[in-house]
């Protein structure tokens, strides 16, 4: 018979499951490696409260990101997944149902757990727990604060402006508000575009800042918006094919 290999694992691997919905983490979960990823996920929705169809796994080793679990036709045992790793689920969780269960810690069990995601951060100063960074966070925040009431100040209601803002193009409009949003952090300038590229009314929460057509308003961060001389760009006929 041939020796067994030391590098052969048991079938069933040894690990923790986290969400981002929440901080609470499910210990010691035991599964088949032998498990396809989608089946692994179908499992998972019973613990977090999420959907297997629109979730997406990490695998961490402490706080350190080692793959993501990508391939739903792929067994769980062909990623590096080894015991005492922690699975973390992201998902929207917008299907979770009053009934589903979910796993729960008090506050001072999951303390006294050595091998959580906050013993972790606090060992190794990471995160919240890093005073420095969390200084340096701050300090960012308020000089960001003060640009943005700089930039409140100088804007006129009804100037021009340009407003550029991640994973949107570039939109023309007026300034129609400026100031803070009820029930928001921050200060905001309320655009009216000239084009249907925004996301309100002139509304929000309810409650109404200015008036404009339906998706021709938006509320921006006061860095995202330049304003200068920029006229209406103008359509007509010729321009369409």
């Amino acid at each position: 018979m041939a020796p067994t290999s030391s590098f052969e694992q048991s079938d069933i691997v040894t690990i923790n499951i986290s969400n981002s919905q929440n901080d609470t983490v499910s210990f010691e979960r035991k599964y088949s490696r032998s498990l396809k990823i989608y089946e692994f996920k179908g499992k998972l929705e019973p613990i977090t409260g999420g959907n297997a169809g629109t979730m997406r796994l990490e695998l961490y080793t402490g706080d350190r990101l080692v793959a993501k679990l990508d391939d739903d036709s792929q067994p769980l045992g062909s990623f590096p997944i080894e015991d005492g790793m922690r699975v973390h689920v992201v998902d929207q969780f917008q299907c979770i149902q009053e009934n589903v269960p979910k796993f729960e810690l008090s506050q001072e069990e999951y303390d006294k757990k050595a091998d959580s995601l906050r013993s972790f951060l606090k060992k190794n100063k990471l995160g919240k727990y890093n005073e420095e960074e969390m200084a340096k966070q701050e300090e960012e925040r308020k000089r960001q604060e003060e640009e943005d009431n700089q930039k409140l100040e100088a804007t006129t209601i009804g100037a021009r402006c340009r407003v550029t803002a991640k994973n949107n193009p570039v939109r023309l409009g007026t300034v129609m508000y400026k100031g803070p949003l009820d029930g928001k952090p921050g200060v905001f300038i309320g655009v009216k575009f000239d084009e249907p590229l925004g996301v309100n009314d002139g509304s929000a929460n309810g409650k109404r800042y200015f008036d404009c057509g339906p998706k021709y308003g938006s509320f921006v961060a006061p860095k995202a918006v330049e304003v200068g001389d920029f006229p209406p760009e103008e359509f007509s006929l010729d321009d369409e094919l």
